[in-house]
């Protein structure tokens, strides 16, 4: 078995958008100490009833994935772009994608994902900072390697 590391300067994230960008899309220019981030998900609904007795049913719930880049980054214009696309149809476009990380030998697919939250500009400081943008998915499954 090889030996895993820590290391996350070697992940890939592929982003495409059927309608938009159907050609998947190599994420790059990653903050400083961002990439991405997952929130953790509930995947169950309990009940505990009067007389102590505890129910509980498995339910779906969606993915939230942030991806944080430098102001310089040339991936700014992948999210530049989903964001005007849909503003100028006022619909939504889907995207899907998978992230690769080679250090602890895993990789994900994520399915059917809505651009939630769009950083328009990067904030200036002393120098300019990172935007973060929110992909919430349909799924988010491991792929193996």
């Amino acid at each position: 078995m090889a030996t895993k590391t820590l290391t996350a300067a070697n992940s890939v994230i592929l982003l495409a958008i059927p309608r938009l960008i159907p050609v998947p899309t190599q994420l790059q220019g990653f903050a400083t100490d961002d990439v991405t981030d997952f929130e953790s998900i509930d995947i169950a609904e309990t009940q505990e009833g009067v007389d102590g007795k505890l129910s509980a049913g498995w339910v779906f719930k969606a993915v939230k994935m942030g991806v944080t880049l430098q102001a310089d980054s040339d991936s700014n214009g992948f999210f530049e772009n989903w964001f005007s696309a849909e503003n100028a149809v006022r619909e939504k476009y889907f995207a899907n994608g998978s992230i690769y990380l080679p250090s602890v030998q895993r990789k994900y697919t994520m399915t059917k994902g809505v651009l939630m939250n769009y950083s328009p500009v990067p904030t200036a400081k002393k120098i300019l900072q990172p935007r973060k943008f929110t992909i919430v998915w349909e799924s988010v499954s491991p792929a193996g390697f």
